[in-house]
């Protein structure tokens, strides 16, 4: 009782902290804005033998390798899965936070094994899952599956191909409802692809279908996902024959606004890079500005916070090798459309739009930024399901203009700005000039003016400053209840997925997540696995909360523990961090346990 009590506590504080922050300094009227460019993307592949024709050399891993090298470090998420008529490995949604995430997934990425069998709806159901079960709310949501869109139904299992179109329609549905864009890439090497189904899949999921009778071109159309989901363009800089000497790429980084620039070199055979900054200096590849990622079917140059201007790229490849280079700029940029200042609309009213870039919150200013874009109000009558655009003018600084409401009907409006490289679009912004509802969008509150004659107030120093020293105090307070709050109740970081695998007969059980928030102190596998009777002896696997986001393993049971193939022991405690894989196998049962941790 003390426990809750001193919780709700501290709650309060924070909840009073809040409103009296909101009280002194108001709310802030702002632009509405869009989604950020971070993603949760999970790639599906089907590994199942039917594949060996449709991609014999691996290509859609060095494709789907490459999509990982694109990604920026900066909060994106990643998932695998590889699936024939069961999810064959599986790596749940990781945060991208280092290089050396990017090379964790890369290697899980090659360890990929092909099997027999297929039911595509098993690939997309377990997507769904897990981006159910880690995806974060502020990053776009993604799933990327290659597929040649056939089944191939074990006939022991006595699995029917009506209960795998149900299972497909249940999770695409899913999909679409909670807004997974499923990108699908139809491999057809062998002619034998399933196209409607795969178009199915991404039509009714708002995301989109590629084809293509060949493995080489799949780096090109991941590309082309990658790109089309956070609103980017790709760049063709330069294709040509090597001749087996240096041969000169410009590089040109339009403006001071480039998060990233990735350089795809597309090439069979290995390629030698070398680089030159905008002053004609040499830079080294890789360093801290400068990643390098090479496969056996791309190498992948990326600039970090590049400089504006032209820069040289030295590509040498084997003689007589088609090279093609691609460019993708990463923008940490949003396009924000200022509030609508009316409260009500009808016919003949005349709307002003305007909108602008935006980065972290703050407006961009850079002339060089705005200077090739083009904007377009995008209208949608919503009465009449019609669509139509207007040009908008470029100030430089942003863009403007005006919508004449042409009848008495609901309208959405979208601002949509695009330059050569990149894109943006703006958030609906509501205008409702019909008979029945007579209102529209409400505008933020304004700034209150002094009535005619009216003397105005001085500002009220002595509240402020007493307020300020009260909000210190309340901080203070607070940030010490969070200190005992936390000391008392030390819980959890992130959940774990757990797979069940029966050593006689090789059986797998697909995946499934707990997540660990729930339980305080400590908690037993055997709780988590839901203390089935066969499993009584994990009763003595113990888990424990780390520091620094650790999971701590005690094993008191007879059970043995391995991970990476050597046994563990862990009778004194066992740390485990973020995408560590322990196998746990059981002694009263031949099965053993899989445990990953995710954070």
């Amino acid at each position: 009782m003390k426990k809750l009590r001193f919780g709700l506590w501290y709650r309060y504080a924070l909840c009073l902290m809040v409103l009296f922050v909101s009280v002194i300094y108001g709310a802030h009227p702002g632009f509405a804005q869009t989604a950020g460019n971070s993603m949760d993307a999970v790639l599906v592949v089907d590994v199942s033998n039917s594949m060996t024709q449709s991609d014999k050399n691996k290509v859609s891993n060095e494709a789907m390798k490459m999509f990982v090298d694109m990604t920026s470090i900066q909060a994106n998420k990643i998932g695998v899965i590889s699936y024939t008529d069961k999810i064959e490995r599986e790596k749940a949604l990781i945060q991208v936070n280092s290089e050396e995430d990017k090379n964790d997934i890369k290697a899980f990425i090659d360890s990929l094994q092909k099997g027999a069998y297929t039911d595509i709806s098993v690939g997309v159901t377990e997507a769904v899952k897990i981006l159910d079960a880690g995806r974060d709310p502020a990053n776009a949501p993604i799933i990327v599956l290659l597929a040649d869109g056939n089944n191939y139904l074990n006939k022991a299992s006595g699995r029917t191909q009506a209960q795998s179109d149900q299972d497909l329609q249940k999770a695409v549905k899913e999909a679409k409802d909670k807004g997974y864009p499923i990108y699908t890439i139809g491999l057809n090497a062998d002619g034998q692809l399933n196209r409607t189904t795969l178009q199915q899949i991404a039509s009714e999921t708002n995301g989109k279908f590629f084809e293509t009778s060949t493995a080489d071109r799949l780096p090109q159309i991941l590309s082309e996902i990658f790109a089309n989901h956070l609103k980017l363009k790709v760049v063709p800089v330069k294709s040509f024959t090597a001749n087996g000497q240096a041969q000169e790429v410009p590089i040109s980084i339009p403006n001071a606004s480039v998060m990233e620039a990735n350089i795809s070199i597309m090439s069979p055979k290995a390629v030698e890079v070398k680089l030159f900054d905008p002053a004609g200096k040499p830079v080294a590849i890789p360093s801290d500005q400068v990643r390098l990622s090479k496969s056996s079917a791309y190498t992948m140059v990326k600039l970090v916070k590049p400089q504006q201007g032209d820069w040289k790229l030295q590509v040498k490849g084997a003689p007589k090798e088609k090279i093609d280079i691609n460019l993708i700029f990463n923008y940490d940029l949003q396009l924000e459309a200022e509030p609508l200042q009316a409260t009500s609309f009808k016919a003949g009213d005349v709307v002003p739009i305007k909108a602008a870039l935006v980065s972290n919150g703050q407006p961009i200013t850079s002339p060089d930024l705005y200077k090739q874009m083009k904007a377009t109000l995008i209208v949608e009558d919503k009465t009449d399901n019609k669509t139509s655009e207007v040009a908008l003018n470029n100030t430089g600084s942003g863009f403007a203009g005006s919508f004449t409401i042409p009848a008495d009907h609901a309208y959405e409006l979208k601002i949509k700005a695009e330059d050569t490289s990149f894109y943006r679009e703006t958030k609906p912004l509501v205008v409702d000039a019909s008979q029945t509802a007579g209102a529209g969008t409400t505008k933020p509150q304004q700034p209150t003016t002094t009535a005619p004659g009216e003397q105005s107030k001085p500002f009220p120093w002595l509240t402020v400053v007493g307020g300020a020293v009260l909000l210190t105090l309340l901080i203070g307070a607070g940030l010490y209840a969070l200190a005992l709050w936390r000391k008392a109740n030390k819980g959890f970081i992130g959940q774990i997925a757990i797979e069940i695998v029966d050593e006689d007969t090789g059986d797998k059980s697909n995946p499934q997540y707990k997540k660990l928030s729930a339980f305080k102190g400590k908690v037993k596998l055997h709780q988590l696995l839901q203390l089935a009777p066969e499993f009584a002896e994990t009763e003595k696997v113990i888990f424990l909360p780390g520091r620094n986001d650790t999971l701590i393993i005690e094993n008191r049971s007879t059970c043995r523990i391995e991970k990476a193939g050597r046994v563990l022991d862990v009778s004194r405690g066992k740390e485990l961090k973020k995408n560590d894989r322990i196998k746990i196998s059981l002694t009263n049962v031949n099965k053993s346990v899989y445990v990953d941790y995710i954070v």
